[in-house]
């Protein structure tokens, strides 16, 4: 984090925190650092920057990671609150950018607690609407508390997206297994009969026309759709070996969390059985070397471990291990009409919770031509810049006469970041040619956007019948 810095780093909020969780003074600190006390004193009131020497000071004397001063809960913290208070609700209360971000640095803790009060009010909003318009329709209504993915995906964030047990599992479990890339079918389904009891079989697309796998239970078979490919017959192995042998670990895992809906907490478990699917064939440490060699080539990576490109971007995003990390990428997958079916992010970048992404984000694009990478630099408002990488894949076979399932996928990570990727070469990462995106129309306060389809919620429409601006939607700067 410090080689790769590229803006000054006021990290004060969090050092203060880091300060009296451990019961001292400054003085006390600044004696064990080795720094003044009016140094410290400064950069806690975030008047001074933190230099490289003071970070490494920190981390060697209270044994934090360098990444726990990134912002990146801070960050978060910020974007939440800055789509919440965009609500109308809270229209009139004239709270500056700079009284927000000061709330996200002091106490991310307790924004991250309005975040949950405000998702409870907005479940429960939207389940009174629903309720309404069934009851006038004389039809009953059982509303849910939450929604059970958004709470998964928050269970996820906060775990960083990483799992070290089921990391740790996985990667023992390879290596007792000897799995190679070429006999991973044979050598699993050998596992699941030889120690399960359980047969493996490709069934024909008119037998199961809407399942791509299914476990029988009493007849002790896992039955695989034909028109799933070898990678994707594989990790559907990997998870029903996940759920056989690893399901009391998974269990414990999901346990850390008090769910509210049966719904999430079958949910959480899929997924966790998921990570373990993709960190069997993917091992941790030996994938995480081969992608610093292949400099995070995503194909060839995907080549190497006859995995395919999602699988692939999927693992990028969980190599978190303290002292051992990769690239902290995010990733998000969409669909044609522009709705996110999946989303991590392992660094800063922040996705919406209540909304689509930025039409400006090549991730779209990738459509019009499938199959071909595109990059792009993408800028935020924040002004916080990223490197891109998006791919359309196919997720299952179509048969003739069916609509293709086609997915667009964007991996990036912080621009900072870039010179690792094999993606950014020949690039000019010293005068950076940015497209400026925004989380999205609702949110964004770019002003002249040619993309916008919506105005944003914090801004007066300034609307004028005699002229018409280059957007749809004109809006006061002020």
């Amino acid at each position: 984090m410090v080689e790769n810095a590229t803006k000054k780093i006021f990290a004060g909020p969090r050092i203060r925190r880091l300060r009296r969780e451990r019961g001292l003074s400054q003085g006390q600190m600044a004696a064990e650092l080795g720094f003044s006390t009016s140094y410290l004193n400064l950069v806690e009131r975030n008047q001074r920057p933190v230099s490289a020497q003071f970070l490494l000071r920190l981390a060697e004397v209270y044994d934090v990671e360098l990444t726990a001063f990134a912002g990146t809960d801070e960050a978060r913290a910020f974007a939440d609150l800055s789509e919440i208070l965009a609500d109308p609700m809270f229209k009139g209360i004239g709270l500056s950018r700079g009284e927000m971000q000061d709330m996200a640095d002091a106490a991310p803790k307790a924004v991250e607690a309005f975040t949950l009060i405000y998702k409870s009010f907005q479940q429960a909003r939207q389940n009174a609407t629903e309720l309404s318009s069934q009851v006038v329709e004389r039809e009953g209504a059982t509303p849910e508390s939450i929604f059970p993915v958004d709470e998964v995906r928050d269970f996820i964030h906060d775990h960083k997206n990483y799992f070290p047990e089921l990391d740790e599992a996985a990667e023992a479990t390879h290596e007792e297994l000897g799995l190679q890339r070429d006999d991973a079918f044979m050598v699993l389904s050998g596992r699941l009969d030889e120690e399960h009891g359980i047969r493996v079989r490709i069934m024909p697309h008119e037998v199961m026309p809407e399942t791509l796998r299914h476990f029988d239970f009493h007849r002790r078979q896992l039955l695989i759709s034909e028109m799933l490919d070898q990678s994707a017959r594989v990790f559907q192995l990997a998870f029903q070996l996940a759920m056989l042998e690893f399901k009391p670990m998974i269990q414990r895992i999901s346990d850390t969390h008090t769910w509210q809906t049966e719904e999430a907490r079958r949910l959480v478990r899929i997924s966790l059985a998921n990570y373990f699917a993709g960190a069997l064939l993917m091992p941790y440490t030996r994938f995480l070397g081969d992608a610093k060699i292949l400099k995070y080539d995503i194909e060839h990576l995907g080549r190497r471990y006859n995995t395919s490109f999602e699988q692939v971007c999927h693992r990028l995003t969980t190599l978190q291990r303290p002292g051992e990390r990769g690239v902290p990428f995010f990733f998000i997958r969409v669909d044609k009409a522009g709705n996110v079916s999946k989303r991590f992010s392992a660094g800063r970048f922040h996705f919406s919770r209540f909304g689509g992404t930025c039409p400006l984000w090549n991730v779209h694009d990738t459509f019009a031509y499938p199959g071909r990478i595109a990059t792009q630099i993408i800028q935020m408002p924040d002004e916080t810049t990223y490197f891109s990488v998006a791919r359309t894949v196919r997720r299952v076979g179509a048969v003739y006469g069916q609509v293709d399932q086609q997915l667009a996928i964007g991996l990036g990570c912080d621009i900072a970041y870039a010179r690792e990727l094999i993606y950014a070469k020949g690039r000019d990462l010293e005068n950076l040619d940015t497209t400026p995106v925004g989380p999205n129309c609702r949110l964004c306060e770019r002003p002249a956007c040619p993309q916008r389809a919506n105005p944003p919620l914090t801004k007066a429409l300034v609307l004028d019948e005699r002229s018409r601006g280059i957007s749809a939607y004109r809006f006061a700067q002020e």
